[in-house]
């Protein structure tokens, strides 16, 4: 039997009770970057800022969206719109636009450019189910 009272490790530990860590196995080296899972990014594209589909032709005033009938040329698809600026431009423009998803006459519209991401090209385009995604989590 120990002369000490307790057994947590301290100051106190001599080389004995050094022989009784278990060495754990080395964790393999993952294959190419670690991160979202979603490649690297391909190309700017212009998005609707409604429903989020990519829109292919340029914008005009008259232009509308193919996914969901909203209007293109507005301040929210706008790059300079931010809501935290003075009249929600980052442009000094004088007159503030009150319907910031309604079509406007904007002199500043710059469309909004989003990056696009290639699928990631690890997962060999393979369908795994959720349940083996998330116990390879904690598969070391």
């Amino acid at each position: 039997m120990s002369a000490r009272k307790y057994r947590q490790s301290g100051y106190q530990d001599d080389a004995a009770s050094n022989e009784r860590t278990v060495a754990r196995p080395a964790r393999q080296p993952v294959e190419g970057p670690r991160g979202r899972g979603l490649g690297a990014p391909t190309q700017s594209v212009l998005k609707c800022a409604r429903c989020g589909k990519r829109v292919e032709s340029e914008v005009s005033t008259e232009t509308v969206c193919r996914g969901c009938g909203s209007d293109l040329h507005t301040c929210t698809n706008c790059r300079h719109f931010d809501s935290s600026a003075a009249n929600e431009c980052r442009e000094n423009v004088d007159v503030r636009i009150s319907a910031k998803a309604r079509k406007n006459e904007c002199s500043h519209f710059e469309p909004k450019l989003v990056q696009e991401f290639a699928p990631d090209a690890g997962s060999g385009g393979t369908n795994r189910d959720a349940k083996a995604a998330f116990d390879d989590l904690f598969n070391f």
